[in-house]
């Protein structure tokens, strides 16, 4: 018996604009479309929830960026923002627009 990861899926209350933030900051094109759910290319994917996100993420992302300050700039374009400053030289937390934690990492 084997088990793998299939894919990685954020809720999301607005879709379209979680879909557009992860699309535009990964470079990753919707390849799936439907009115409750967005992949982004074959692992990843946004769903459509009723409930707002109401506590710090269990589970979050650490992204490594070749041009970090870059990254940031992007990020920060698309509606993400800062939580607290840069650890350790190598890391800064943030939140997408609907306050999911992710950390981008320096390369």
């Amino acid at each position: 018996m084997g088990i793998r990861i299939n894919g990685i899926v954020i809720d999301a209350n607005d879709l379209d604009l979680l879909a557009e933030f992860w699309s535009r900051l990964l470079g990753l094109a919707i390849t799936r479309r439907e009115d409750d759910w967005i992949s982004l290319g074959p692992h990843f994917a946004m769903q459509k929830v009723p409930e707002a996100k109401g506590v710090k993420n269990r589970v979050h992302f650490d992204l490594v960026a070749d041009d970090f300050p870059q990254a940031v700039a992007l990020a920060v374009e698309l509606g993400a923002s800062p939580v607290g400053e840069m650890q350790e030289d190598l890391w800064q937390v943030w939140r997408d627009p609907e306050g999911n934690e992710f950390c981008i990492c320096v390369s």
